[in-house]
């Protein structure tokens, strides 16, 4: 295109009020009018807040940004006797670590059937079938958008696997 048709588009668009329209509609954000989805009063943007429970103070359980929520990875840890336990065989520790991310989407006041997305990581390819058994016990159907990688290892010591989440509420 040349700059001559550019600014032809321009003058017409000026001419005709739509270009005046159209920034109007970009630059107001449709959540300023939704008062659930919680705009920022100052910038008209939307907030972001964490949602408590964290295992850690290095990251957040979950974040919400108006509707989305972004729940953390989860692995198969759980409490017993008051200190954090992890079963060593593949089955144990994937139903946990399913419980682990329920827990979370629940928290944040989502439900599993609002999950859009899971990102699923497998430290052995040899798990997948067994994975997608417990998995599918957990989502009804149609089940979320998923990405299934396998990687070399994991940073909680013992984990075969982890997995995250984006939900809507």
């Amino acid at each position: 295109m040349n700059p001559n048709q550019e600014s032809t588009r321009r003058n017409f668009l000026a001419s005709t009020g739509k270009a005046a329209l159209a920034g109007a509609v970009i630059a107001t954000p449709a959540a300023a009018s939704d008062p659930k989805k919680k705009p920022d009063t100052l910038t008209g943007h939307l907030t972001r807040h964490a949602i408590p429970g964290s295992p850690s103070t290095a990251y957040s359980r979950a974040m919400q940004l108006g509707q989305l929520i972004f729940i953390a990875g989860c692995v198969g840890r759980y409490q017993k006797g008051g200190e954090a336990a992890m079963d060593k065989d593949f089955e144990s520790q994937a139903t946990q670590t399913m419980l682990n991310l329920k827990a979370s989407i629940e928290a944040s006041g989502s439900g599993m059937d609002k999950v859009l997305k899971c990102t699923c990581f497998l430290k052995e390819q040899s798990d997948f079938a067994k994975f997608n058994e417990v998995y599918m016990k957990f989502f009804p159907e149609p089940r979320p958008a998923r990405s299934t990688v396998v990687v070399k290892d994991f940073v909680v010591p013992g984990a075969l696997l982890e997995v995250d989440c984006e939900c809507h509420l």
